[in-house]
């Protein structure tokens, strides 16, 4: 039985978003839920999901040629979505508790897969990865451009839809190798 605090994950494990216990956090809960959520609320011309998201912008640090580190952190950047959903930036940035238990959600994931979240360096990279795959995402997929200036990428994303079975298994094929050796 569960309480109001948790919720009950795909793999079936209750899970506390306030109180996030890393041995509770599984490769295959966050692989499936982020390959159902889609980006932007919905408001893209077709479904884009936060596991697509995230595979591009690892893809863009690997074509940048960054450390292991970074292209992890890329990878799960979003990870805490699969627990507590996503909410738009702007009202993100409103909800001062909502940002407390993202960070202290997202640097559990962070920590559970050996990412050290206050690495500096590796966060710089993740954030303007993330950054520049916002705007080329809503470029493509809305034609709307967010920011005065074009960020440069140097992948070749593909921002469209995706099966969520296809996104779902790449996801844990790229989570799997990059924490083999952990």
């Amino acid at each position: 039985m569960t309480d109001r605090n948790n919720i009950r994950t795909w793999s079936g494990v209750f899970f506390s978003p306030f109180d996030p216990r890393p041995e509770n956090i599984l490769p295959q809960d966050i692989a499936h839920a982020l390959s159902l959520l889609c980006r932007a609320n919905g408001h893209f011309r077709c479904f884009y999901s936060v596991g697509q998201h995230c595979l591009a912008c690892y893809d863009e640090a690997c074509a940048r040629g960054l450390s292991r580190e970074v292209r992890l952190a890329c990878l799960l950047h979003d990870a805490s979505e699969a627990f507590i959903s996503d909410i738009t930036r702007p009202v993100k940035h409103n909800l001062p508790e909502y940002l407390v238990i993202e960070k202290r959600l997202q640097d559990t994931i962070y920590r559970r897969f050996g990412i050290d979240p206050e690495d500096a360096e590796v966060m710089r990279n993740v954030s303007a990865i993330d950054d520049a795959m916002l705007y080329h995402e809503f470029l493509a997929l809305s034609g709307y451009p967010l920011y005065d200036s074009v960020p440069e990428i140097a992948s070749q994303p593909v921002f469209g839809f995706r099966p969520f079975e296809e996104t779902e298994k790449s996801y844990l094929e790229i989570l799997y190798k990059l924490t083999e050796d952990k």
